[in-house]
């Protein structure tokens, strides 16, 4: 279920970019067979921003109701410990071996009680 939802999400992504990428910037709808001609055409410019505008508010509002379908399935899932916390439970109950713990490394003492200086710059 998750991932059918994910799929239409990408694909309403890729569909939204697509959508703002025709229009124009000044309003005038996909941006396309400038010249003379006026009315002549499918649709003209004035019905072609409607048109994308419509569309483009579509799949913006699909796309957020599919942002907060995922959002509510991962909450669903997800448990209230840390990740770190599920990892340590579960390789303590499993055959898996121990991690060593590393050994104390002794550290020789200092020579006095001064701390040291840096170098002198010439």
């Amino acid at each position: 279920m998750e991932n059918v939802i994910l799929t239409v999400h990408l694909i309403l992504a890729l569909l939204l970019i697509g959508v703002v990428l025709l229009q124009r910037s000044e309003g005038g709808g996909l941006g396309m067979g400038g010249g003379g001609g006026g009315g002549s055409g499918v649709m003209s410019g004035r019905q072609a921003a409607n048109a994308l505008s419509k569309l483009t508010w579509i799949f913006a509002a699909a796309f957020i109701a599919t942002s907060v379908t995922l959002t509510v399935l991962a909450a669903r899932d997800a448990s209230s410990g840390s990740v770190v916390d599920q990892f340590n439970s579960s390789s303590q109950g499993s055959d898996a071996p121990a991690v060593p713990a590393l050994p104390e490394i002794e550290l020789p003492p200092p020579s006095s009680d001064a701390p040291a200086a840096p170098p002198a710059a010439d």
